[in-house]
């Protein structure tokens, strides 16, 4: 018999994964993590029965959460990432020419210790000579390191559980402060279709205090509604202004300069739901 894992959504939408294998399995101090062999997406790290990634699509949300914000800073050095566990995202940051450090602050500890074990593809990073792993509330670490970092990047679950901090006022206050005076910052900032008034909400608290904020997409299969937004704050670079530049090449299997372009072009709905 088949083991599903059946992901609630929203009040009328659930989603069923068919489980292969499950392969780990513990209860941290901050939720329950599981990685799991799905059938049609491969392993995949769960957290309190929510799939955060998936080996079939994980590059997609990995390259876009980093290396759109650190082609639209034109030299960054010193990088940020709060959550992403998993590694793909310091992964992907670590290919910049530019790039000579990656503090990459993870709270739970038990999540590094399932995807160093079952996901290598992403927890390669954590090896990686310009990654520093650091295993600490980020809410905490980022108060401790004002005008620190030309980017930063906010890889966290949803708004549930140890995240809803990531999402608050407070929180984007001390992102500010962290950042370099002409630092830049991107949150995912979950699905167009399911959490609009979430990105609302983002943005409208970081143009209180950024001058430039813009929204982009990408599809990822396995998140919600499969369009999903990321939301970028910016002291000083606006990606409309960097689009003629071509950027350098990095090794992608779904990000490029035409991405860059296409990825801020929003649907009539969104803008809408943004004003």
């Amino acid at each position: 018999m088949s083991i599903i894992l059946s992901e609630y959504h929203s009040p009328g939408l659930s989603v069923n994964w068919t489980v292969k294998k499950v392969l780990y399995e513990q209860q941290s101090d901050f939720q329950q993590v599981t990685i799991l062999d799905l059938e049609e997406m491969g392993r995949a790290l769960v957290l309190d029965n929510i799939i955060q990634v998936t080996l079939k699509d994980e590059f997609v949300y990995n390259e876009m959460i980093t290396h759109v914000p650190l082609f639209t800073h034109p030299a960054p050095e010193r990088v940020l990432i709060i959550g992403g566990g998993d590694g793909g995202a310091a992964r992907e940051a670590a290919k910049h020419a530019t790039v000579k450090q990656v503090d990459m602050c993870e709270i739970d500890g038990k999540v590094i210790e399932a995807c160093r074990e079952h996901l290598p593809e992403t927890s390669v990073s954590y090896d990686h000579p310009k990654v520093n792993l650091v295993i600490k509330d980020g809410v905490q670490f980022i108060k401790d390191h004002p005008n620190t970092y030309d980017v930063i990047v906010i890889d966290s679950s949803d708004p549930i559980g140890p995240a809803v901090e990531l999402f608050g006022a407070d929180f984007y206050n001390n992102v500010h402060r962290a950042l370099k005076e002409d630092g830049l910052f991107v949150c995912q900032s979950e699905s167009v279709y399911f959490h609009q008034h979430i990105i609302k909400r983002v943005n409208d608290a970081l143009k209180q205090l950024f001058p430039i904020t813009r929204v982009y997409t990408a599809t990822t299969p396995t998140y919600p509604g499969f369009l999903w937004s990321y939301t970028m704050a910016s002291k000083k670079y606006d990606p409309y202004d960097r689009m003629h530049v071509e950027k350098q090449a990095v090794q992608t299997r779904y990000y490029n300069h035409d991405i860059y372009n296409a990825c801020f072009a929003l649907p009539n709905f969104i803008k809408e739901g943004l004003e």
